[in-house]
């Protein structure tokens, strides 16, 4: 598969890979020579696509791949079925050889994105494997430095000259327009020349030179009633143009146009300077072998109500788990695709705990001290409810113990093939809040981020604040090097429909959204390149 990353507004859509993929070892159906197979993928919501037929072969390697949207924050679950050639099972032809499941960030977490999985579907038969293979579109990390000015554009201001700037729109598949950027203003001038400025390809024309890219002239106005001047269009292509030549757009006013016999323009943009260069990506870095290392630490303090009791947040009915529960789980299940060993470390904190009663607040979850790390989310899981039996809810909040504790297991590699991922579920107001904020700004220059999930109906300023996508978090002078944190409230989540399986992916995707940006912030910091994957 080919994937890129691609960053809008609202979270990571980590781009487009290829998927390819190749049988190994078929059952032979035919009686007189090998099998024919074809093939095909499909993902939740219908079939995706299928390949050609390869005739006489049981390790058949298809040559047709298949462009994916790749998201990391979702949970993207495949399916790939082999039917013997063009005779397939779904159009009522003849014998099945087989099927394999997975998810896109397993396949992409695997070493060198190569995943051999077993095929299944045919009783009391060994079908064989299937390698799956995946890798970054080459133009998905391509970024554009460009810089613009213009000439002659018209007066809108009454007693002095117009503060113009420009928004650029990315054109969408059904005809629409996405704004991608705008430059600064630049104040009381007809003739403005804007500073240089860089956007991912990507953002600007999804990948396809040719589509259409539309760019508005406005005049600023402090109440934000901005006056339109004109605007014109080109494509990424045309604009990659300017790298050996100048190129002028005129600016046209539709308006003036039709009203205006004589009207010939509203001014023109020039294209100064455009240049081309690629970064690494997210996909680049886990290709290259760092590893997400996944840690949770839950919160046992007595606020979350007794275990027991049905109205407690930790009270697990036999009809539905809790919402802790629902919210490990829900993040869990994707980031530990991205985890090789599948090992989690788990914490509680705000209890008193066995056998002497002294209040923790990181807590083994399996009671081993030693080793604190859980098999796989489903391990965790058992854990944190062998756990809710065991210790009694007590407290304060304190968050920084734990914070610190991963923060000093992040310190030991900072080579980038490891980064930290702490996952906190907490129903309260934070107790330590000095400390806490103090243990972010040390662990911001650490490779190493930070969700917070909140549960239930605590007011959660202090979270909001911890977040830092407003301002800055700092501590005793010091401001955090990267923001690190990404805060929800679980209830914002809830669906009025009680669709778990929906509210859980709406609540990952969020939480997760900021990971990829990041690591890669960290990474760029350190000036530490992807490793080169070895060869095949």
């Amino acid at each position: 598969m080919d994937m890129g990353t691609r960053c809008w507004a609202g979270g990571w859509h980590s781009g487009w890979l290829t998927a390819g993929f190749s049988p190994r070892n078929l059952l032979d159906m035919d009686t007189f020579s090998k099998s024919d197979p074809g093939g095909w993928q499909s993902q939740a919501g219908g079939m995706f696509g299928r390949t050609e037929v390869i005739d006489n072969t049981l390790n058949p390697d298809f040559v047709r791949k298949f462009v994916l949207d790749y998201y990391f924050e979702e949970k993207q679950n495949l399916r790939f079925d082999v039917p013997p050639g063009s005779h397939n099972a779904l159009f009522g032809g003849q014998d099945f050889l087989g099927q394999a499941f997975v998810a896109l960030g397993e396949v992409i977490g695997s070493q060198r994105g190569r995943l051999e999985r077993p095929l299944t579907g045919v009783p009391g038969k060994r079908c064989g494997t299937i390698l799956l293979l995946a890798e970054e579109l080459s133009n998905c990390r391509d970024i554009v430095t460009m810089q613009l000015c213009a000439n002659k554009l018209d007066k809108k201001d009454f007693f002095g000259k117009s503060d113009p700037f420009l928004v650029f729109y990315r054109s969408n598949e059904d005809g629409t327009f996405t704004i991608c950027h705008k430059t600064e203003v630049v104040k009381n001038t007809l003739n403005p020349v804007w500073q240089p400025f860089t956007i991912p390809v990507r953002a600007l024309c999804n990948g396809d030179y040719d589509r259409t890219v539309k760019i508005d002239v406005y005049d600023w106005d402090r109440d934000g009633s901005h006056d339109f001047i004109g605007e014109f269009a080109t494509s990424y292509r045309e604009l990659s143009r300017a790298q050996s030549q100048f190129t002028v757009y005129e600016v046209l006013n539709p308006r003036k146009k039709c009203k205006k016999k004589k009207y010939v323009n509203s001014g023109t943009v020039t294209l100064l300077s455009f240049s081309v260069e690629s970064e690494f990506t997210f996909v680049d870095y886990i290709r290259g072998g760092t590893q997400l290392n996944f840690t949770v630490a839950i919160d046992f303090t007595a606020s979350n109500g007794l275990p027991s009791q049905p109205t407690s947040l930790h009270y697990v009915s036999p009809y539905q788990l809790s919402a802790y529960a629902l919210a490990l789980k829900a993040v869990g299940e994707i980031i530990q695709d991205y985890d090789s060993d599948k090992l989690f470390p788990a914490y509680g904190f705000g209890a008193k705990v066995p056998p002497d009663g002294k209040i923790s607040h990181q807590f083994p979850l399996n009671n081993n001290a030693e080793n604190p790390s859980c098999a796989g989310i489903e391990g965790v899981l058992e854990s944190y409810l062998q756990s809710l039996r065991t210790v009694q809810l007590y407290g304060p909040t304190n968050f920084a113990p734990v914070i610190n504790q991963v923060a000093g297991t992040a310190a030991q590699v900072t080579d980038g093939s490891q980064y930290h991922v702490l996952l906190i579920i907490t129903d309260g107001v934070i107790s330590d809040m000095l400390q806490t904020k103090e243990a972010i700004v040390t662990a911001s220059s650490l490779p190493m981020s930070i969700i917070i999930v909140g549960v239930g109906p605590a007011e959660f300023e202090a979270m909001e604040e911890l977040d830092g996508d407003e301002v800055r978090l700092s501590s005793r002078g010091r401001y955090a090097e990267r923001d690190i944190v990404q805060f929800v409230p679980f209830r914002d989540y809830v669906d009025d429909s009680g669709n778990q399986v929906l509210s859980m992916a709406r609540l990952a995707k969020d939480v997760l959204a900021e990971i990829p940006e990041q690591l890669l912030s960290y990474m760029k910091t350190r000036d530490i390149k992807p490793r080169q994957a070895g060869p095949e």
